[in-house]
């Protein structure tokens, strides 16, 4: 961290730390850590061990989702007297369905700089192992708890254009989603990752109905979160209305210098009705045109 002596103003650092492995903290990111004048983090017990490890002992302040609101007016006075604030949540990257988003709104608003100290994040590591099309993807953060609003997130998913999709589950949850995905979207391939570079890291890939028999067997499934890779079955595109078989017939003799019975003939060999329903038509087009089959 370069510390800019001609502006007074601090700056908001946005720190991803390690989803599991605290090897896989960057070096700018220790960097930042150790330079910053305060670290915001979500749960400061939960980041003990990670700073603890790079010697952080203090400068520590909680900024959580249920104080981020009541305490953004307390960090930009900070930002604006000059501390450099490094922000950082319980695992991986800030605001990726953690705390920060209000603060980094905020600071930007007030013209204060907001820098990002990339790294780990769940979704983009799940992402990168899944074998999916990733050429677009939609991510749709943790899944909400109410059945009705459950329902109205699968139907977005198989609704949207982009047919990847990313979301978080609790261990307690996930046998229950993945359930409710292999009654609501039985093709969806998915790919869902437990408990990344940690202890009961594992990957779990196939339909959700597969999927679920696995977790099922694994008597460790219960434990560490959860990201779900889900690649959706594309919906065929819906036929275009076919034009009524009078209206084939009817247009047929048009071109043609033929009886209905020859019409009804030369349009059931392009497949799009059946004779028995052509023959059927051209008995009602008889009676409109007063024709002879």
């Amino acid at each position: 961290m370069i510390s800019d002596t001609m502006n007074p103003v601090g700056t908001l650092y946005v720190v991803a730390t390690p989803i599991g492995c605290l090897d896989d903290l960057t070096p700018r990111a220790a960097e930042t850590l150790k330079a910053a004048d305060i670290i915001a983090a979500e749960d400061t017990r939960t980041s003990w061990p990670l700073l603890s490890k790079l010697g952080i002992d203090s400068k520590l302040i909680s900024y959580h989702k249920f104080n981020e609101r009541s305490r953004v007016e307390e960090l930009l006075d900070k930002l604006n007297n000059g501390c450099q604030i490094a922000l950082i949540s319980d695992a991986g990257t800030p605001c990726i369905s953690d705390p920060g988003c209000i603060l980094v709104e905020a600071a930007a608003a007030a013209g204060i700089k907001v820098v990002a100290v990339c790294g780990a994040c769940a979704a983009v590591s799940a992402a990168s192992v899944s074998g999916f099309d990733l050429t677009s993807f939609a991510f749709y953060g943790f899944v909400p708890r109410e059945t009705g609003e459950i329902k109205k997130l699968w139907s977005r998913m198989l609704n949207d254009s982009i047919k990847t999709a990313i979301f978080y589950e609790s261990p307690m949850r996930i046998t229950a989603t993945i359930a409710s995905l292999a009654e609501t979207a039985p093709a969806a391939r998915l790919c869902v990752c437990n408990d990344l570079t940690k202890l009961h890291e594992r990957i779990y890939r196939g339909s959700p109905t597969e999927v679920l028999a696995e977790l099922e067997a694994n008597p460790n499934h219960k434990k560490g979160e959860y990201t779900i890779v889900m690649e959706t079955p594309t919906v065929p595109a819906e036929e275009e209305e076919k034009p009524l078989p009078e209206t084939l017939l009817f247009d047929y003799l048009m071109k043609n210098d033929c009886s209905i019975k020859e019409a009804v003939a030369a349009v059931a060999a392009k497949g799009v009705y059946s004779k028995k329903e052509l023959f059927a038509a051209g008995v009602r087009l008889k009676a409109l045109l007063n024709d002879e089959l």
